[in-house]
């Protein structure tokens, strides 16, 4: 009787591991350069809003594999398309945030005894090589303690203020931009979302 218990047990957690892998697979892509997305498939994108005729705040939000490089090249990149879209030829920096925000995940280990069979007290310290452990009197003991995984992932978010302008770029200013440069250079990089 016993046994038919455990077995259950340990498929139900062979299922959760499984559809955890699955939700995980369908977004473990970085954030391609498409319109801002915050459901479903890979989240992030760009976005922008019209401040005054000639200024507008740009913005980039990446997923937590998107790289602050990427994200800061694909700000630029669409400061320059909205630049191009609106009949001006460069644009000009006022003002220009990256931001991140980090999440620490602590894992366990699926086949070990885990919270979630039933709830018993325990004592939670940090062991060497960033390794939560943990000491239960019912589990291993307190000379074997179980580990627990942690990862640290980190979105990054820029975003920008920019002016745009007709003709030339401003001489000498290491804020402007020419738009058209910007896309013929920035271009062959830009990864775009696959064709649905």
């Amino acid at each position: 009787m016993r046994s038919g218990c455990s077995k259950g047990l340990v498929m139900k957690r062979l299922a959760m591991i499984a559809a955890a892998a699955l939700t995980l697979a369908a977004c473990a892509t970085p954030t391609p350069y498409q319109p801002l997305t915050t459901k479903g498939g890979t989240t992030g994108g760009y976005s922008e809003v019209k401040v005054t005729n000639n200024r507008f705040r740009v913005t980039f939000a990446g997923n937590t594999l998107t790289s602050r490089e990427t994200v800061e090249r694909y700000l630029l990149f669409r400061a320059a398309e909205v630049t191009l879209s609106e009949g001006a030829d460069w644009f000009e920096i006022a003002d220009r945030h990256t931001d991140h925000q980090s999440r620490t995940y602590y894992d366990s280990d699926p086949f070990g005894y885990g919270y979630g069979a039933f709830w018993r007290p325990t004592w939670v310290y940090v062991g060497r090589g960033r390794y939560v452990r943990t000491i239960d009197p019912w589990g291993p003991g307190p000379f074997w303690p179980r580990d627990f995984s942690s990862e640290t992932v980190t979105k990054f978010e820029a975003s920008a203020e920019i002016i745009v302008g007709k003709g030339p770029k401003p001489a000498n200013d290491p804020a402007a931009f020419d738009a058209h440069e910007v896309v013929k250079n920035l271009g062959p990089n830009i990864v775009r979302p696959p064709a649905a």
